[in-house]
């Protein structure tokens, strides 16, 4: 295979090892383990849009990405609060900013996002975890949609870097299949 092609395609070799690995680490866990824990940083996905709206910095994402997971996994540590509703009601405020403030894209879009991500989240967490696995299933999947589009559409184009768009896609397809079909 080609090496510009390769270098081109980082982001979807980095989510494939990213994903492979994540599975394997997570390959005895429960049913219930794998609904709650891609229940609880399910809401990550749809704040990290949101955040990255309102600064209007694209190359802020994956920097952004780093924050948010030392936040979902120092609230999983601290055992003080649901990590998908606190990123939830973070979502919501930062929302809440962006209309008062203003925001450099329509933050509407970004509003959707929140509202269907946090409730299949929230939703597959407090249901029983044979119906949860298939709201956090469609979540993550619709997220990879979700991911896609922001990658492929003129209107949708820079709210996020395009690799960040690229690896969430193909990350959140795989977790999506993995909670349907290896759980």
């Amino acid at each position: 295979m080609n090496t510009a092609v390769l270098k081109r395609r980082w982001p979807t070799l980095a989510a494939l090892a990213i994903w492979a690995a994540q599975a394997v680490a997570g390959a005895s866990d429960t049913l219930d383990d794998s609904v709650s824990g891609f229940g609880e940083v399910l809401p990550l996905l749809p704040l990290l849009y949101v955040v990255i709206n309102q600064i209007g910095t694209p190359r802020a994402t994956w920097p952004v990405l780093g924050g948010g997971l030392v936040l979902v996994f120092g609230l999983q540590a601290l055992d003080l609060v649901s990590p998908a509703g606190a990123m939830v009601g973070i979502a919501l405020g930062v929302l809440l900013w962006g209309l008062v403030r203003g925001a450099p894209h329509p933050p509407a879009v970004q509003a959707v996002g929140v509202a269907v991500f946090g409730a299949l989240a929230v939703t597959g967490l407090a249901v029983d975890p044979e119906a949860g696995r298939w709201l956090v299933a469609a979540g993550w999947f619709l997220h990879g949609m979700w991911d896609l589009a922001h990658l492929t559409l003129e209107r949708l184009r820079g709210t996020v870097a395009p690799t960040f768009a690229e690896w969430c896609a193909v990350v959140d397809v795989l977790v999506g299949v993995e909670l349907l079909i290896l759980r």
